[in-house]
């Protein structure tokens, strides 16, 4: 190694930006852990090896809000088993199985990880791995030179030559390539479309694209696998396809041509210590039907937030090696049903009977179906010997809500936890008992109360990747499922003092970087200035994603966007004059869209109720405008944007407001003003009681004199004066505020509803 040595820290390094390590850099984003990933080529390959989705993986990326961004790529309900056509249709939200080029997968894929704050560094060829007992050590080479990231896992994602599988100690075992198809993405050719066609010297695939180019797969019967150093000519392409079909496309233009075996071997152990693998690098497989490229992003799925947990501490013991338990059986199932298809798709004349007898059996559904399960892998089951619904994948489901809002399972697991649904009770019944029970899972798993429409009428508990954890009417089982899936309750918790910031970011203030509010949602009006501009960089350097509002410095709005995103923070910014007619309308229509844009969802777990005018007017010089105006901006808006926010708000949410510290220390000049700030704070304490049986919190913070944008605060003498009120004598800071404000959007506060947090520095205490 060459060059400047730099060495940076992050949770989990991921080796391999193909789709499943670009995945499983979204998952673990989605459950809180930091990541880098290490990519060999300097850009995306523009080769599309695969382009099969197939309908499991549809559901995920669903529940991912990826499939608003991927469009509507075209659907194939007819698949094959070893090229006998057979339908792959079973109930899903998307069944049959959908036709989208890997290099749009890996965009996709791309930009979702970068969204979600995944670090992506290309041209990084990793050289070793050194597995400390605390840590791990990954050297790479890079465009500046020598690069040293020390994390708490990596995972390789990095093909079937992985790097990262030859340095653990695992067994490869399987069978070598006997047999291979030769493929090639052919410009300026005119031959009909053939699907798995079986002619007298071998078998001929075409595919016409929509953009003119036609994908050849040729297999002559009776070849057999070479060992290349490198991709076939496109000559040896067309002798094969003239020799089985009689055309001759050698006067095509070849944009791509490889070949591929029917060698398949799997590893001993998806995980060893501190050393992961997922996708390729943990199985090798032919690509028939596009089963690889699924089998390799639900790996990532199933390992994501169980990684992410174990990394953050909040994982129970074993979670990590259940990756290992599910995914193994689960690549060995499929390698060998692939291994079945490439006997009967490449074999001779002497797999005709065998053909004719298994197409005969497809005829019956029950084979059908059994064989469309496993192809598309919504059979799928952890553990494969469970009882009832446990270890089944729930089914994209459309719930109502207790308040009658309709979402789907899908749009809920969004936020990469857990999920609970519970049968709403009835009106003169008390919250359930199942609530309490998952109160302190809060922060890994989110309660959601549906009117008549959870399978069965049991509740339900979902992991992340929507497989059911746990079952029932009653709440016998459900802490050990919770324990076991989603670790101790809180405060349960040790004290984690593992490195969290992301490589090359420093935590603001010595604390965690993208950690408390990681995958939440949060508004906050009036945050183009002042406290408010200090709680959304606060909240997004935690993890939230955080709408800007404004009135009317737009610019000032953009550069608090551009300030989080540019500490590798999440913010957008919207419009609307509070205290007018239709604002909170036009409030929440621009925050739905931003907030689908960015998550595929309209869920918003934090409101910050901030903006608010002062009045600076005598008790003989208000008018009724003015009085009007100060209760329309800093008590009726509130209101009515705290009960429009219900609609979006999950259970566990939270609502602050900003009041003053005028409601306890008088200002003849301000008093309207207190007035609306007194009446805001009894807004969130009767908020609060209606919110309770959701664990909704509602809380006030009375700031005292705080530093903005006012001259005074440029003239010593006024600032020493004022300081003269504050116990520690020096007026307050915006990110003082914030800090409080922080603490009651955090899962520390959830004990805490109903009260105004004093954050005036202990002003006119004497």
């Amino acid at each position: 190694m060459a060059g400047h040595l730099s060495t940076a820290r992050t949770q989990v390094v991921v080796v391999g930006a193909g789709p499943v390590g670009l995945m499983l850099a979204g998952e673990l984003r989605r459950g809180g852990a930091t990541v880098v990933v290490l990519e060999r080529l300097a850009e995306p390959t523009t080769e599309s090896r695969a382009s099969t989705l197939h309908a499991r993986t549809m559901e995920v990326l669903d529940s991912r809000g990826l499939l608003r961004e991927l469009g509507s790529p075209p659907r194939v309900p007819r698949g094959h088993f070893g090229g006998i056509p057979m339908d792959l249709t079973l109930p899903s939200s998307h069944p049959g199985q959908w036709k989208v080029p890997q290099t749009r997968i890996e965009e996709l894929l791309g930009a979702w990880a970068d969204s979600l704050g995944a670090e992506v560094r290309r041209a990084h060829r990793v050289l070793d791995v050194t597995v400390r007992s605390d840590h791990v050590e990954v050297h790479a080479e890079g465009p500046a030179g020598a690069v040293t990231l020390r994390a708490l896992a990596v995972v390789g994602c990095d093909g079937e030559e992985s790097l990262v599988r030859r340095l653990m100690p695992v067994d490869f075992a399987g069978q070598d390539a006997t047999r291979e198809m030769l493929r090639a993405d052919v410009a300026g050719i005119d031959i009909p479309d053939r699907r798995f066609e079986r002619r007298e010297h071998g078998l001929a695939v075409a595919s016409r694209r929509d953009d003119g180019v036609t994908r050849i797969m040729v297999h002559v019967f009776g070849s057999v696998a070479r060992h290349r150093a490198r991709a076939p000519g496109y000559p040896e392409v067309a002798e094969a396809w003239r020799r089985v079909t009689g055309e001759d496309v050698s006067a095509g233009t070849p944009l791509w041509v490889n070949a591929f075996h029917d060698a398949s071997r799997q590893v001993s152990h998806y995980r060893r210590g501190r050393l992961l693998l997922a996708g390729d690098a943990a199985h090798q497989q032919m690509p028939i039907g596009g089963q690889a490229l699924n089998l390799g992003l639900q790996d990532a799925v199933n390992l994501g937030w169980k990684l992410a947990l174990h990394v953050r501490g909040k994982a129970s013991e074993g979670l990590l090696d259940s990756y290992h338990t599910e995914r193994h059986a689960v690549g060995a199932r499929t390698l060998a049903n692939i291994r079945a298809q490439a006997l009967l798709l490449l074999g001779g004349p002497e797999v005709e009977p065998l053909r004719n007898v298994l197409g005969e059996l497809m005829a019956h559904e029950e084979t059908r179906a059994h064989l469309a399960g496993m192809i598309s892998g919504l059979d799928i089951r952890y553990p494969h010997d469970a009882t009832g619904p446990i270890g089944h994948r729930l089914a994209p489901t459309r719930l109502c809500d207790a308040d009658g809002r309709y979402t789907t399972t899908g749009e809920l697991l969004r936020t990469g936890k857990g999920l609970l649904i519970v049968p709403s009770p009835r009106p003169t019944e008390k919250p359930a008992s199942l609530q309490a029970i998952a109160r302190p899972w809060e922060d890994r798993v989110t309660v959601v109360r549906a009117q008549g429409a959870v399978p069965g009428g049991e509740a339900v508990l979902l992991r992340p990747d929507a497989h059911v954890a746990w079952a029932g009417r009653a709440g016998e089982g459900l802490e050990a499922a919770l324990g076991r899936w989603f670790g101790p309750p809180a405060d349960a918790l040790p004290e984690v003092t593992h490195h969290t910031a992301t490589a090359g970011t420093p935590a603001p203030r010595g604390r965690n970087v993208m950690s408390r509010f990681t995958g939440k949602t949060a508004l906050v009006t009036g945050s183009s200035r002042g406290m408010g501009r200090a709680t959304a960089i606060r909240l997004a350097a935690e993890g939230a994603l955080v709408a800007v509002h404004y009135t009317q410095n737009q610019e000032a709005a953009k550069d608090v966007v551009t300030r989080i995103e540019k500490d590798g923070g999440r913010a957008f910014a919207l419009r609307a004059e509070l205290g007018t007619p239709g604002d909170v309308h036009e409030l929440f229509l621009a925050l739905e869209a931003g907030l689908r844009e960015r998550t595929g969802a309209t869920r918003l777990d934090i409101l910050v109720n901030n903006a608010g005018v002062m009045g600076g007017s005598a008790p003989e010089e208000m008018t009724a405008e003015q009085f009007d105006r100060l209760f329309d901006v800093n008590t009726k808006a509130p209101f009515f944007l705290t009960k429009r926010a219900l609609q979006n708000m999950p259970d566990g949410g939270r609502v602050i407001n900003i009041s003053s510290a005028l409601t306890r220390c008088a200002n003849p000049e301000e008093i309207v003003y207190a007035m609306s700030k007194g009446a805001l704070e009894q807004m969130a304490l009767h908020f609060a009681q209606h919110l309770g049986p959701r664990g909704i919190t509602v809380n006030s913070v009375r700031p005292g004199i705080t530093r903005n944008d006012n001259p005074l605060f440029d003239m010593p003498e006024a600032v020493e004066q004022m300081s003269r009120l504050s116990a520690f004598g020096r007026v307050g800071e915006p990110a003082d505020v914030a800090d409080v404000v922080a603490f009651l959007a955090s899962e520390d506060a959830r004990w805490v509803t109903g009260t105004v947090v004093d954050a005036s520095g202990g002003t006119s205490l004497a």
